[in-house]
């Protein structure tokens, strides 16, 4: 019997996106096959080290370890606070200076034309430079210039990249949302202020996506900030659990796919 290609979703949000790690490794211990990848922002991120071949054991522990002073590298102001070469460098060793066409998961990585207002995806070049566009959060990071274009956050236009993955071939998407408005959040510096701003514009564009997923995995972690890197275990762990319960669902739609072939067969 034929098996449907499974694409995964992985939206942006910061901190909370390590919560995506805990959704990819519930589907390897029941044997969901992911067949494709796109990734926004934080999703490029966790999505271009899985896909990389990084063991997903080693991939907990370096996320637990993370701290934010691995990619502060502060410049002067001028279209943003961060200039980004640390963490350009940071992808470049953990996907061993690959690039996205040689990964052993095919992954398409989301960015933003600045200029033209137009999504950009990454299905080859370098891996380094489509994750530093990806994660370009406005007015924090630098925007990344890649073949002449002025990029930044894949998550300005394309939250959780469902259409992406469908156009990669996937017959089921399962989607990852965990960029959520944090209710009440202690706003105190002008990276709040961003954030805070670009997950309340985003909260809105994102409610129209869950319909064209199969599966939305929406892991409870917007108690938890987007920019502190902080109780990483736990909201790894959220990312586990939500799986764990919106499991029989995939397996659901995947077993109603095949049904549907064999009934076409």
């Amino acid at each position: 019997m034929s098996q449907p290609k499974i694409g995964l979703a992985l939206g942006s949000g910061g901190a909370r996106g390590f919560a995506h790690l805990g959704v990819i490794k519930v589907l390897r211990d029941h044997h969901i096959p992911i067949d494709f990848i796109a990734g926004s922002s934080m999703g490029a991120l966790v999505a271009s080290f899985f896909a990389a071949g990084q063991d997903i054991d080693r991939l907990y522990k370096f996320a637990i370890a993370f701290k934010r002073k691995f990619y502060l590298d502060f410049t002067v102001p001028k279209m943003g606070f961060i200039a980004g070469n640390r963490v350009k460098e940071l992808v470049r060793v953990f996907t061993h200076g690959k690039n996205i066409e040689d990964l052993q998961i095919p992954i398409s990585i989301v960015a933003t034309d600045l200029i033209k207002g137009e999504k950009v995806i990454f299905k080859e070049g370098s891996i380094a430079d489509a994750v530093r566009a990806s994660i370009s959060i406005p007015g924090i990071f630098v925007p990344e210039k890649v073949n002449g274009r002025l990029l930044v956050d894949g998550g300005v236009i394309d939250r959780v990249p469902v259409s992406v993955v469908r156009e990669m071939g996937a017959d089921i998407v399962i989607a990852v949302d965990v960029s959520h408005v944090k209710i009440n959040e202690d706003i105190t510096s002008i990276f709040d202020v961003i954030l805070q701003s670009i997950d309340i514009m985003q909260d809105e564009l994102v409610k129209n996506r869950e319909i064209a997923s199969d599966v939305m995995i929406r892991p409870h972690v917007e108690n938890f900030s987007s920019r502190a890197f902080t109780n990483i275990e736990e909201i790894i762990k959220i990312g586990e659990e939500e799986a764990e319960l919106l499991l029989p669902n995939i397996v659901n739609v995947i077993d109603e796919w095949k049904g549907k072939k064999g009934e076409q067969a």
